[in-house]
């Protein structure tokens, strides 16, 4: 029988997070790192990257990659590999977002939230393959709730969101013969300064979403991170192909 702590750490492992430098992707690393991991943060800010990494200490490092580029998701690969080692797990975390109605969002703003969800996610995920197969790991998503329910103004966002949940169906099936596990997390509603600052502008668009909320509250960049951290770890072994909710209820509420 394994230990709670082998069962549920990361030691040994080396996580490699897509826009680790700040919200999200920076609450997923300092779970990663408290649960035994060492991280690589990727994204296309030196400054922020460099910022994040000497606050998570030396169990951190980072490489500076535009997920967009997608013919140099294998460069990054193999100078992440020589310079860090195998990456174990993948967080396909980076996104961005345009908020305007359809008649509003031109093509090139709605190709360009797929590019980097969507075709990003793909690019980087082919890339790691090879790495993550060696080591018998697993490749994790950031999904939405915007992958489950009708958001007005962001078709885009809700688009690219749920292919993500598709392609963790798809690449769960065709991966797990390679001893990959494919997963993902659906973020409710999280307390970051982003949110704060849009729901700021908009109270009663505040007040209809803490409506809906069974447990009454935001969430916290460490309910994802430690969610992740779970479908990354051991415990979660017999665990490929399905999006954890972290939610508090938000889902399911009537």
């Amino acid at each position: 029988m394994s230990d709670f702590s082998s069962a549920f750490g990361l030691a040994g492992h080396h996580a490699l997070i897509t826009g680790g430098g700040s919200g999200l992707g920076l609450a997923i690393a300092e779970c990663f790192v408290g649960a035994g991991a060492r991280v690589t943060l990727v994204g296309t800010n030196r400054e922020k990257l460099s910022a994040a990494c000497d606050g998570l200490g030396e169990a951190a490092a980072y490489d500076v990659h535009d997920v967009t580029r997608f013919t140099d998701a294998a460069a990054c690969a193999d100078r992440v590999a020589k310079r860090l080692g195998a990456v174990s797990i993948l967080v396909n975390n980076a996104g961005n977002t345009i908020k305007k109605p359809i008649p509003d969002m031109a093509f090139a703003d709605f190709q360009s939230v797929m590019d980097v969800h969507v075709g990003g996610a793909f690019a980087m995920s082919r890339a790691f393959i090879p790495q993550v197969a060696e080591m018998q790991g697993s490749i994790l998503f950031t999904a939405s709730m915007s992958s489950f329910l009708g958001i007005p103004d962001i078709i885009g966002y809700a688009t690219a969101k749920s292919a993500c949940v598709g392609m963790v169906r798809s690449m769960a099936a065709e991966l797990a013969p390679r001893g990959i596990r494919v997963n993902g997390v659906a973020p409710g509603w999280i307390d970051t300064s982003l949110f704060r600052d849009a729901t700021a502008r908009d109270p009663a668009r505040r007040a209809r979403i803490e409506a809906r909320i069974p447990m009454r509250k935001w969430g916290r960049g460490s309910d994802v991170g430690w969610a992740m951290t779970y479908l990354a770890s051991a415990a979660a072994g017999y665990v490929t192909g399905d999006i954890l909710v972290v939610d508090g209820g938000a889902l399911h509420a009537f």
